[in-house]
């Protein structure tokens, strides 16, 4: 039977509140350097993370350091882009089944390379000679649609890709929700919550802006 509840599990709201504090903390330069040094009684400690994230593997969006989090704290899966392929589904599904972790945002980033990447090749037909890249871009293309136009390049290429990281956001969001039983039923019930969210590189401050609870 999956572990999916814990009395100890703080609900999406609280979770979703420390992630925000904690961003707050590391934008004002006020997080505890001890969250992110060793400590034999963390390592000790069964998994009972407070939050799932999935984020870009973009090396300037180091999650557990924006949050102002240490060891145990955050169940975290980055892939380039933040897409939901199969093995980015199971893993979250493990955490939110295993852990009881009841919120699982999904965060993306302000000016994001592969994102940019998709935009190019749906405007200017050519695509990456990578299979393995195109694995990526085809599954962020697709929510593109009412943005880029084939063959057109836009007036204001950096609008359309902040548009497009915040569509592909919502996406990977919504997929997560409706694409994965576990997880579907997880949220149907009030257990979990899935929330998008993009980290700005230019400020340092992550932005929810799709599905947040509301706090009851």
């Amino acid at each position: 039977m999956p572990h999916t509840w814990d009395i100890n599990s703080p609900s999406p709201e609280e979770s979703l509140a420390r992630l925000i504090a904690g961003n707050r903390r590391f934008r004002e330069s006020t997080g505890a350097s001890s969250a992110r040094s060793f400590s034999e009684q963390q390592a000790k400690r069964i998994q009972q993370p407070f939050a799932i994230i999935l984020g870009c593997s973009d090396s300037r969006t180091p999650v557990e350091i924006l949050f102002d989090q240490g060891f145990g704290e955050l169940f975290v899966v980055r892939v380039a882009g933040n897409i939901v392929a199969p093995s980015v589904v199971g893993s979250i599904e493990f955490a939110a089944s295993q852990f009881g972790s009841r919120l699982v945002v999904v965060m993306g980033h302000t000016r994001c390379g592969v994102v940019a990447a998709t935009v190019h090749a749906i405007e200017t037909g050519l695509d990456s000679e990578s299979k393995n890249i195109r694995s990526i871009t085809d599954r962020i293309a697709p929510h593109l649609g009412n943005l880029v136009r084939p063959g057109v390049k836009a007036l204001d290429s950096d609008a359309v890709i902040e548009e497009a990281v915040r569509a592909n956001v919502r996406a990977s969001a919504d997929h997560l929700r409706h694409g994965s039983q576990i997880i579907e039923e997880l949220v149907v019930s009030g257990r979990v919550a899935v929330v998008g969210a993009e980290y700005n590189l230019e400020t340092g401050e992550v932005d929810f802006f799709d599905g947040v609870p509301v706090a009851r």
